[in-house]
Order: C-alpha cells, then structure tokens, then sequence
C-alpha cells in the first residue's frame, strides 16, 4: 500500500520554502509521494489577497510538475464548506482506500491538535509527520511516545507567503524564493501588485 503525506495550505503563493519540506519528506521518510492539498476560499471569510482557487492550484501544479513524488491536490475544492479535515481525510479514504494517508502539520498544530473535530479519529486512522518550527513548543504528554506520530528533522524554513506577497507590492525581487515557473506565471498574471 503506498503511503501519501497530505501537506494542507493555502499555498498563496507556492514558494521554495513548501518545495522544500514536502520534497524533504518524501526522500527522506517512508512516505512514498506528497499530495500538496489546496485549501479553498472560504465562502464565509472572503480574503482579497488570497488568489482564486484555480489560480493557486496551477501555481503548485507549476511548483512541482519536475518533482515525481510530489503532486498537487484540489479534494477540498468539491467538498461542502466549511470543512474539517477529518472529512477531508474521509473522502480520500473512500476515493483511494488503495492508499494509506498521513497528515502533514507544523509542531504548533500538533500542540492545539486535540482541539481539531474528531482528532481521535484521525489519529486511529492516519499516522501524523510533524514538522520542526522555528520556537520550539512542548508537545502535549498525550501525544508523547505516540507510535503514530513521527517527528521529522524538516529543514525549518523562514519564509512566509505573506511576506512575499508584501514583498511583490512593493517591487522588491522575490525570484529566488519561487521555484522558476511558480514566478513565470505569478508574473505573467500580475499577480499580488
């Protein structure tokens, strides 16, 4: 059974910093391909920069269309908003119960963790691949020692989508942050100016 990590974003805009990470955790954990999942607009919270949905998955398509194990994933898309991810979870189970999926999160996730919707479930389903931040948090007693958890030794990249989009607004050179064709087409459409 081939094992995909989901890694959630809003990926707006896809940058070296997500290319990195999910390329690190496909070469150097069990985890056999990345799906990049593409979380949609939230038609209750209308963001004006977050480009549309389309647009931001073409640009992790572009992102990682040279990388073999790595795949960009618009599921949320057709499910109903809003969404939890435990949901999420399920449709993959039910579309491809040929794969076993694991979740992608940060360490501050997997702190606030038993807060998500149905996280028991999750957790009796998916193995969870957590990835180092920047300040370091305690992780909870309860997820100590947890054979489904695995820490990961992720290069902990300080690059932020929101700091690039500044970045573009106010003419300042972001190319070395995007891989070559994310750039191409962020530039093409004019984006985020």
């Amino acid at each position: 059974m081939r094992k995909v990590g989901l890694y959630f974003g809003t990926f707006n805009p896809f940058h070296i910093g997500h290319l990195v990470i999910a390329n690190h955790l496909a070469e150097h954990t069990e985890l056999d391909e990345i799906w990049l999942v593409i979380t949609p607009q939230s038609p209750f919270k209308k963001k004006n920069n977050l480009l549309e949905n389309h647009h931001r998955l073409e640009l992790v398509y572009r992102g990682t269309e040279d990388y073999s194990k790595l795949k960009p994933c618009d599921v949320e898309f057709k499910l109903p908003q809003p969404n939890y991810t435990s949901k999420t979870l399920a449709e993959l189970r039910d579309t491809y119960p040929e794969k076993a999926f694991a979740l992608i999160m940060g360490e501050d996730n997997l702190v606030s963790f038993h807060k998500w919707k149905n996280y028991e479930t999750i957790l009796d389903h998916h193995d969870l691949y957590i990835c180092p931040r920047i300040t370091k948090v305690e992780i909870p007693q309860q997820f100590k020692n947890n054979t489904k958890i695995h820490l990961t030794d992720t290069p902990v990249m300080e690059i932020s989508s929101t700091l690039i989009r500044k970045m573009i607004k106010t003419g300042k050179n972001i190319r070395p942050l995007l891989q070559h064709k994310v750039w191409e087409y962020i530039d093409e459409m004019n984006f985020y100016k």
